[in-house]
């Protein structure tokens, strides 16, 4: 293998020789060069508020040269004009986040991806560019799959006796067509048996007002995610805990 290395080395060098002056120079740096290319972006898309809410996220680079990014979109089975994606950089408080979502990072890049078509097929193209070359990262999806409202919001509990506890919120804002497509919620409550943690999923269920029977003088963690009525996509992340203990009988 070591006889191997030293031949591909020696034949390089060779070709190099060959080429005159500053062009086998060149042709080292360009080898060099290639190196510093800007990494892919790790693009997740989702979309907060159906249809009209979708954002792309990837991360930012620490990469040097500077990196620079082109977002596009189009449809992916028509001859449909290709569209910029709205690039929003790191830290921005642009009304197009979602702000709710925990993707809303002052370490991400995001774009806002507008006026998408329901039960079409989209091709997003994310392309990191720096003065050596460029990356890409390109995906299809459908608006449908992508789905992921943000968390509900105002969670509150109140105990109604000993054994009953109350849990009422809101749903998240950034969803703003619950007339025409309503969502569905799920409950999680958390609590500790001689040390050991224990948790209980219920739902789902489509009113914001729900009673729970629980153990008297227990301390719970009670939180609640969304999700869309007919179960497009994923749940959305979990709410902030709410820590209740209900009083002892």
């Amino acid at each position: 293998m070591a006889d191997m290395a030293w031949s591909s080395l020696f034949v390089t060098l060779t070709l190099l020789s060959c080429i005159p002056g500053h062009n086998a120079l060149d042709l080292l740096k360009a080898a060099t060069a290639s190196n510093n290319l800007p990494a892919i972006p790790a693009v997740q898309c989702w979309c907060a508020g159906y249809p009209n809410q979708t954002l792309c996220s990837w991360p930012e680079t620490s990469q040097s040269p500077p990196t620079q990014y082109i977002a596009t979109y189009s449809e992916r089975h028509t001859q449909s004009a290709t569209k910029q994606c709205h690039l929003i950089p790191p830290g921005s408080s642009s009304s197009a986040l979602s702000s709710g979502s925990s993707n809303s990072s002052g370490q991400l890049w995001h774009c806002h991806l507008g006026d998408l078509k329901l039960l079409t097929d989209y091709i997003i193209n994310i392309t990191a560019v720096n003065p050596v070359g460029s990356s890409s990262h390109l995906t299809s999806f459908m608006l449908e799959d992508i789905v992921k409202p943000d968390p509900p919001i105002d969670v509150r509990v109140s105990p109604r006796s000993s054994r009953k506890l109350m849990v009422v919120w809101s749903p998240p804002p950034t969803w703003s067509n619950l007339d025409i497509f309503p969502l569905k919620y799920q409950i999680q409550y958390q609590w500790e048996n001689r040390g050991t943690p224990q948790s209980m999923h219920l739902g789902p269920f489509e009113r914001t007002r729900i009673e729970l029977g629980l153990t008297p003088g227990r301390t719970y963690l009670v939180q609640v995610c969304a999700l869309e009525l007919l179960g497009l996509g994923e749940c959305s992340n979990w709410s902030s805990p709410v820590k209740i203990t209900m009083p002892k009988s």
